[in-house]
């Protein structure tokens, strides 16, 4: 890829979601949403390939990069996390107005908060883990009015206002070009996302946001909100907080109200074993078994 000193600003939109990896039977709340206090939270594995590829544009080209994610104070971590790997800002939105918010209202609240940085480049995984819609980014495109390519594995140009990237179908690729602005939803067959730098850790542990600091003030009177936001922002270490009032967000697009999707039911369902036959790892015995299931009409 030609490399120019122009500079192009991304914002990369990152999901702190539950480890799905480690499901329980608690993992649902009997209203049809995720249990989040019971699994683990960790960073969206595919946001990671979307914040190597604007990390890797700004190393190439120049730049800033933004890691931008809607949630509870706690999701702080995943900004963190950015901050180690190399973005510049951190931003989180959060109120809970926010709670319950499906992709529709998701996506209308992140459009809100990349229409304040007006990006080049919004970035974005595919999907998360913990929805699998794959609709938030393609939505906050048409909120914003932007072309948008979708499914890249690989950034082919960035010349000037123009880019071509190659996105997977599927079954072949495919070469789209397009004017910045523009969005871009990330696969996690596009790269492999470098480590924290220890030397970038060192420095960008003590990264916070204001919740936090009010967190530690309350347990320690010593310490002054104000003066040490003040002092983390001089450090380029705040983890900037936003609600909807700043975000002049409308309301009724927002949290339950801006919410089309319901669950209607959720059922528990549990696999019992009625009948087993252990079968031994020959040759022989695998070909008896198939043919068993031919026999029997559960395969074929």
């Amino acid at each position: 890829m030609e490399t120019k000193s122009v500079g192009y600003d991304c914002v990369v939109l990152v999901k702190q979601v539950p480890d799905t990896k480690r499901i329980t039977g608690q993992a649902m709340n009997e209203d049809g949403t995720v249990n989040r206090a019971a699994l683990p939270a960790i960073f969206n594995p595919e946001d990671l390939n979307a914040l190597e590829l604007a990390l890797d544009i700004k190393d190439k080209f120049g730049g800033t990069v933004t890691v931008m994610t809607m949630g509870l104070p706690a999701a702080a971590d995943v900004l963190r996390e950015g901050f180690y790997r190399g973005a510049d800002q951190a931003i989180l939105v959060t109120d809970r107005r926010c709670a319950a918010s499906d992709t529709l209202a998701t996506s209308y609240i992140l459009s809100c908060g990349v229409k304040k940085l007006n990006p080049d480049i919004v970035l974005c995984g595919r999907q998360a883990i913990d929805g699998d819609t794959a609709q938030v980014g393609p939505q906050i495109a048409e909120k914003l009015s932007l072309p948008q390519i979708t499914y890249v594995e690989e950034l082919i140009s960035l010349d000037g206002k123009t880019i071509v990237a190659k996105r997977n179908l599927g079954n072949g690729w495919q070469e789209v070009k397009a004017e910045l602005p523009v969005l871009l939803t990330v696969l996690d067959t596009a790269n492999e996302p470098r480590v924290p730098a220890a030397k970038r850790l060192m420095k960008c542990k003590a990264a916070k946001s204001r919740l936090e600091v009010e967190a530690l003030a309350a347990e320690d009177d010593c310490i002054d909100v104000d003066a040490t936001c003040e002092a983390l922002e001089e450090k380029d270490l705040l983890i900037k907080q936003w609600d909807l009032d700043f975000l002049e967000a409308d309301l009724k697009w927002c949290g339950r109200d801006g919410s089309p999707t319901k669950v209607h039911r959720i059922q528990s369902v549990v696999l019992a074993a009625k009948e087993t036959k252990q079968v031994e790892s020959s040759q022989t015995a695998i070909e008896s078994m198939i043919h068993e299931l031919i026999v029997d009409h559960t395969i074929g």
